[in-house]
């Protein structure tokens, strides 16, 4: 795509998250997380130029190289894959913005262990698997509260600040609501959390007429 056309592209997904956050209320802000792990980063800094700042990755490698090729940049950098524990390091190293996916309690405790011994802290949101399904990681609806409790008491180097969740897997629209509403509601549950991170490229809109106010977009972003 040219950047003319990538430009009215990009201004054609804003109107449909302007149409769905004004389904919600004239007050509900909706952030943009580009999913970027199938593009390289000239692609990234493509979509820079049209206004995009927030990027987020699925592999900590995959970050670094882009990181480092794209520092003349003052890009927003997220972690949205499964981090492995052997991984914690390198991803602390990159300082990210924002870690969307603590999905286990040994997870936040290994994580605040790292933290606390460089003297770092972490903005980060608690993974929940709110459509029920065996393939998704997080913790289940029932025991979310309970445990993002316990990584605010002993995981003090992480910051919570929210919730994260992935759409059922399936084309039934009301399962993939079901889903979503159980994830907003959980949020509007949690003492002191302000993102509620849910939809994709191919749920967006519903993701955030169900109460999403961080959206993560990747092939519908960087079409050719």
């Amino acid at each position: 795509m040219t950047t003319l056309e990538q430009k009215l592209h990009f201004d054609t997904i804003i109107e449909r998250i302007e149409r769905a956050r004004l389904r919600v209320n004239d007050h509900h802000i909706v952030k943009i997380v580009a999913a970027s792990k199938y593009v390289d980063a000239e692609a990234i800094r493509a979509l820079y130029t049209i206004g995009q700042r927030a990027f987020g990755e699925n592999k900590v490698q995959d970050m670094k190289v882009k990181i480092d090729l794209l520092e003349d940049l003052p890009l927003e950098w997220h972690f949205i894959g499964n981090l492995q524990k052997n991984k914690i390091n390198t991803l602390l190293s990159l300082n990210p913005h924002l870690l969307h996916s603590v999905d286990s309690l040994d997870l936040a405790h290994a994580l605040n262990e790292r933290l606390v011994r460089e003297g770092k802290t972490l903005r980060a949101l608690v993974q929940v698997n709110s459509a029920y399904e065996e393939s998704k990681s997080g913790f289940s609806p029932e025991e979310f509260g309970e445990c993002y409790s316990q990584i605010v008491e002993q995981c003090p180097a992480l910051h919570l600040q929210g919730i994260m969740s992935i759409g059922a897997h399936t084309d039934e629209i009301k399962t993939i609501q079901k889903s979503f509403e159980i994830t907003r509601s959980l949020f509007e549950q949690t003492k002191g959390a302000t993102i509620c991170s849910m939809g994709m490229s191919n749920d967006f809109e519903l993701a955030i007429e169900c109460g999403s106010n961080l959206v993560r977009l990747g092939s519908l972003l960087f079409k050719h």
